[in-house]
């Protein structure tokens, strides 16, 4: 008992090591979970910020010009004028196990 009342402090040291190690609510596992978290977050922040940049740079493209805008919605949205036609080819390819 006399050792050990003569390492208390490391022993007390030791003891809190571990609790903040192992069983604290922000411990070792979840600090690196959260951190991996994180860096996902901050990636896919910078995705959307390119992808934000490219539709910023359609969008003035498409209020810019009153061609690009026609052609724009009748490629995506298939829109035809009043005597016009429209034919939508569909290329299914077929795949054989």
């Amino acid at each position: 008992m006399q050792k050990l009342f003569k390492y208390r402090y490391i022993l007390l040291f030791a003891f809190f090591g571990l609790w903040m190690l192992f069983f604290d609510s922000n411990n070792v596992f979840y600090r690196f979970s959260i951190a991996s978290e994180v860096s996902d977050l901050e990636d896919s922040k910078v995705l959307f910020e390119k992808e934000i940049v490219d539709l910023r740079r359609q969008r003035t493209e498409l209020l810019s010009n009153q061609t690009n805008l026609e052609k724009f919605a009748r490629e995506r949205y298939m829109m035809k004028k009043d005597n016009e036609d429209l034919f939508v080819i569909i290329n299914d390819t077929l795949v054989e196990d």
